[in-house]
């Protein structure tokens, strides 16, 4: 069996896999994956790791400036993207290790879920940080005084926008395209092919579970149960059409094959976009906005851009499940 067919056989789907990441972070990430089997290594401790590099990879990001710090800040630049790069193999390779040994868990989801915000949020501080230190070009655009009280004041306002574009923007987009992947998975090869969880049984599996030895594990249990209800307050047709599926047929294995494979040739489209909205354009847009001594830029590519983009798919997910409504 050759390389490619090995990788392959640990993508999630064909559906829902983006052109890079087969050609690219998959292929590593098996090669990772392999390493960590014959060591013996749990996935989880694989997700912990990426996470470990992801969130370190800011510091540099903070000190990345060839504007104002020459060939050092160019060189801590390049310190930080191959970082981030090496964390993005890691996550990749958890869920291929996890998939080659059958040691998937419902933690190694949650910690899965959680890896890009344990990377991005010091990343995101860490960019305002550079502002506040390297501004002055900016400040001479716009004719504003290099001050401490100008420099405190959008700094101030920078972080703001940061903490917007991170937890409400970068959180939200790349949980309802991670949500719609597992629906498309759901719909096409069933339950068993799928990832998709509710908050109802999130909810019970955190009731359930006692606080005495089980701290940790409670609070990742709460964080996961917020996170897939937001997931489904964003997808109201979804719900119902689930709803009306378990109803009528019992299962969406029952459901009649036409009626899936229109559901998958107007939801592979969306797949596109869903994996535009996850890391890889993200990551290469910040890669070239702070190589470009311009990373407060990326704030706005997330709000302004990806927001848009975001609420176009829900907007075309919510038509297609009320379409397909109609024919059950």
């Amino acid at each position: 069996m050759s390389l490619r067919e090995k990788v392959a056989k640990t993508f999630k789907s064909e559906d829902t896999e983006e052109w890079l990441d087969k050609v690219w972070t998959r292929p590593v990430g098996y090669l990772f994956a392999v390493f960590f089997k014959k060591l013996h290594v749990h996935p989880n401790g694989v997700t912990v790791l990426s996470m470990i590099i992801g969130a370190a990879s800011a510091w540099f990001f903070a000190s990345g400036s060839y504007r104002y710090c020459g060939l050092h800040g160019l060189k801590m630049n390049i310190i930080a993207v191959v970082m981030l790069a090496v964390a993005d193999f890691l996550d990749s390779a958890d869920g291929q290790l996890a998939r080659m040994t059958n040691q998937k868990t419902r933690l190694g989801r949650i910690l899965d879920g959680a890896a890009s915000e344990v990377w991005f949020i010091p990343i995101y501080l860490a960019l305002v940080v550079r502002f506040y230190y390297h501004h002055s070009v900016e400040f001479g655009w716009f004719d504003i005084a290099d001050n401490n009280g100008n420099t405190l004041f959008f700094t101030g306002l920078l972080l703001l926008l940061c903490l917007f574009s991170g937890f409400v923007c970068h959180s939200g987009q790349c949980g309802i395209a991670d949500y719609y992947r597992q629906i498309h998975l759901f719909v096409v090869n069933g339950k068993d092919g799928s990832e998709l969880d509710t908050s109802k049984k999130q909810r019970g599996i955190y009731d359930s579970t006692p606080w005495k030895g089980n701290v940790l594990w409670k609070a990742f249990l709460k964080t996961y149960v917020g996170y897939t209800a937001r997931q489904e307050r964003l997808t109201p047709n979804f719900q119902i059409l689930r709803e009306k599926v378990n109803r009528r047929y019992g299962s969406m294995a029952a459901v009649p094959d036409d009626i899936k494979q229109e559901f998958r040739k107007r939801s592979l489209p969306l797949m596109k976009i869903a994996n535009i909205l996850t890391f890889n354009v993200r990551a290469m847009v910040m890669y070239a906005l702070c190589l470009l001594d311009l990373p407060w830029a990326y704030f706005l590519f997330e709000t302004i851009i990806m927001t848009g983009l975001a609420e176009w798919m829900i907007r075309r997910h919510e038509s297609l499940c009320a379409d397909i409504l109609k024919r059950i």
